[in-house]
């Protein structure tokens, strides 16, 4: 999937048995992250599940995160939310309204709320990184 517009085209046209496979698919396609970059350092906290992310800088002040959970539906909302973020500018990943952008999939009313829970902390972490990171 190229965009989070591509995904949602056709998660809309899908089951919630598909959706589900739709996310793991997302989180199976996700870069592999490093055994070494999973510590309680890139551990985020409130997820039910393990989820970790790592941000790369990349030239001309992009960001690129590595991630990755120990659950395949978390990791699918994982790579979900880093399909919003991935490689574009600090700067605008600060800007951006991630939750807003994520809305539209409707996750709160798909998946149950222990899978949800820790989306707000991952985008505030993911802001809170790119804040740090173009100033």
């Amino acid at each position: 999937f190229a965009t989070l517009d591509d995904v949602h085209d056709d998660y809309e046209l899908l089951d919630a048995d598909d959706r589900y496979r739709l996310l793991i698919d997302l989180g199976r396609a996700l870069d592999p992250m490093p055994d070494a970059l999973k510590t309680d350092a890139t551990l985020v906290r409130g997820c039910s599940a393990a989820v970790w992310v790592y941000p790369v800088p990349q030239a001309g002040g992009r960001l690129h995160f590595l991630a990755d959970s120990n659950a395949a539906i978390t990791k699918g909302i994982v790579a979900l939310i880093l399909l919003a973020v991935q490689d574009r500018p600090a700067a605008e990943i600060a800007a951006l309204d991630i939750e807003g952008m994520l809305a539209r999939f409707d996750l709160k009313n798909q998946l149950s709320s222990n899978r949800t829970q820790g989306i707000p902390t991952m985008t505030a972490l993911i802001r809170d990184t790119a804040r740090r990171l173009a100033a």
